[in-house]
């Protein structure tokens, strides 16, 4: 676990402090592009006295935090975790239990992929009061902000989210996922944590029966300046993938919307190179 200045971390503020029972509040950060938090997490941002705040949460953001506060990085990625998650819900019952209220900062939304609904269950269950303040998903920002509708009447009547980043039966890592359900025509796919496993999901759908023309795309730090827009099909992303060296955080999506990114995307430019485009 970090090591923490007790005195500093798990002890009220002062006597007031003390009287009050102790909240968790989880507010979801968006999708990185500060102009896209809600009212509500602005405000908790601007009132917060202590945050716990994942890796994805953007430096725009962060500034954004009253400048009083404790700011704790609980960050987790690949190969290297600054806390487990069961680390981190420990961390987070125990400064609560103290009597130190706790904004626990997470990218996108609390409860798509973000690990909330976890979270909130072990806090239930310690007798610790919570609030979800919800955020924009990074789908939900890559769509506005790619130019690519997760639905449209004439392509996709539902979209699927999935996690390219899966925990099987056996707790092992896998993607044992629905190929079938997931390759079927009219539908958009969206796939977090997919950049490691994109070779995969695209052999697997094809396999499946999906088209190998099928339009498909992957978008690096959505919503940020350095957005990156890489597109192709089925059949080409992967070697698209590879040649322009896509880093995560980054979003897969496939399904026909992914063909209207030229016409939509903002700041789009005809000189572009071949397989990859603005945002």
């Amino acid at each position: 676990m970090t090591t923490l200045d007790e005195t500093r971390f798990f002890s009220p503020l002062d006597a007031e402090a003390g009287r009050l029972p102790a909240t968790v509040t989880l507010v979801g950060a968006g999708p990185g592009d500060p102009e896209l938090l809600t009212l509500k997490a602005a405000r908790a941002l601007a009132d917060a006295r202590l945050v716990l705040y994942d890796k994805l949460v953007s430096k725009e953001v962060l500034k954004l935090v009253n400048p009083q506060a404790d700011l704790i990085y609980v960050g987790k990625q690949s190969g290297h975790h600054v806390l487990t998650q069961d680390g981190i819900i420990e961390l987070m019952v125990r400064i609560a239990k103290s009597g130190r209220s706790v904004l626990r900062l997470k990218g996108g939304d609390p409860y798509i992929f973000g690990r909330g609904g976890e979270e909130a269950q072990a806090l239930a269950a310690a007798g610790i009061r919570f609030e979800v303040i919800p955020g924009i998903s990074a789908a939900q920002g890559m769509a506005a902000y790619a130019g690519i509708p997760l639905t449209h009447r004439d392509h996709a009547a539902q979209v699927v989210f999935v996690t390219g980043h899966l925990r099987d039966e056996k707790g092992g890592r896998g993607l044992e996922l629905d190929w079938a359900s997931l390759a079927r025509p009219h539908q958009t796919l969206v796939i977090y944590m997919g950049v490691a496993t994109l070779p995969i999901v695209c052999e697997q759908l094809i396999h499946h029966g999906l088209g190998a023309d099928s339009p498909a795309a992957v978008i690096e730090n959505v919503t940020l300046p350095t957005q990156r827009t890489v597109a192709g099909t089925l059949a080409t992303l992967p070697t698209l993938a590879r040649v322009h060296a896509v880093r995560a955080p980054a979003l897969i999506v496939i399904g026909g919307v992914v063909s209207l990114h030229a016409e939509l995307a903002r700041d789009a430019r005809a000189e572009d190179a071949p397989g990859i485009a603005p945002s």
